[in-house]
């Protein structure tokens, strides 16, 4: 069984930083593809960024290219999310997630992997 959680939501304000954090449980040394998407409205999902176990090139959303990095802690199973230069379209629910298909294509589609956890919120405000 698969299981993602998430951590390091908050309030900040524009041009702040946050870390998001996702504990990944139930692949152990398994290669699989890992990232983070953003729900800013319903039903409205969008891949921010991703990259394998393996360490694969990682994949950023282009809105978020020069502001956030993604990196991975393989033997705390954990993977992170660095945001700086928040701005106030980067709010929304963030949610890690992990596919086991670890095509290229798919890599880079986290908003469509298999797992995903429960999210963290993100508010940026004046």
């Amino acid at each position: 069984r698969v299981d993602l959680e998430e951590s390091g939501g908050d309030s900040v304000e524009i041009g702040g930083s946050l870390r998001l954090s996702c504990v990944i449980s139930g692949y152990g040394d398994v290669d699989h593809c890992m990232g983070w998407f953003r729900r800013r409205r319903e039903n409205e999902d969008e891949g921010v960024a991703s990259v394998q176990r393996s360490g694969s090139i990682p994949w950023y959303h282009d809105s978020v290219k020069g502001r956030f990095t993604i990196s991975r802690d393989n033997a705390k199973n954990t993977m992170y999310l660095e945001m700086t230069n928040l701005k106030p379209e980067d709010t929304a629910m963030y949610y890690c997630a992990t596919d086991r298909y670890t095509d290229n294509n798919w890599c880079s589609r986290p908003a469509y992997f298999a797992h995903r956890g429960q999210g963290t919120q993100v508010t940026v405000s004046s």
